[in-house]
């Protein structure tokens, strides 16, 4: 009879976390926030673990050159709440991208993580910038391709 592999499950101290360049310019949303997100989660290793921050962290750059399909720069709503009555805001595309281009990778690439502790601390991986200057050279990050 042959003998069974054990699977071998992934712990925070045996992760080896990398740094990954993304360029968003003119690259489209969805796309850059969902390669992001996989990173992030650690998706790509083969030593990945669901329960376990497996990922490596991301430092997405030109963030205000990213791009959106068909109507969505006039048509796609993006909310937030003040906390006090009648404290909804509302912006379009558009209009976030030239006051807070971050926010909308930020959001994007949030809203693909779990919703849950681990979801959290996964989001603190994410580092996004307007143009082609990052803090984190120091870090030798790799480029990666959309």
């Amino acid at each position: 009879m042959k003998k069974q592999q054990a699977t071998t499950h992934a712990n925070p101290t045996t992760v080896d976390h990398k740094w990954i360049i993304i360029d968003a310019a003119g690259q489209v949303l969805g796309r850059v926030a969902e390669k992001a997100a996989s990173i992030i989660r650690g998706k790509h290793k083969p030593e990945y673990t669901p329960a376990v921050d497996t990922g490596d962290f991301v430092v997405i750059i030109n963030a205000d050159k990213v791009r959106v399909t068909g109507k969505k720069a006039v048509q796609k709503m993006y909310y937030r709440h003040s906390g006090f009555p009648g404290g909804l805001k509302e912006q379009n595309f558009s209009e976030l991208m030239r006051k807070h281009p971050t926010r909308i990778l930020e959001q994007a690439v949030k809203g693909m993580l779990p919703h849950n502790r681990l979801g959290r601390r996964l989001f603190t991986k994410l580092k996004v910038y307007t143009g082609d200057t990052h803090p984190h050279e120091a870090q030798q990050p790799e480029q990666v391709m959309v």
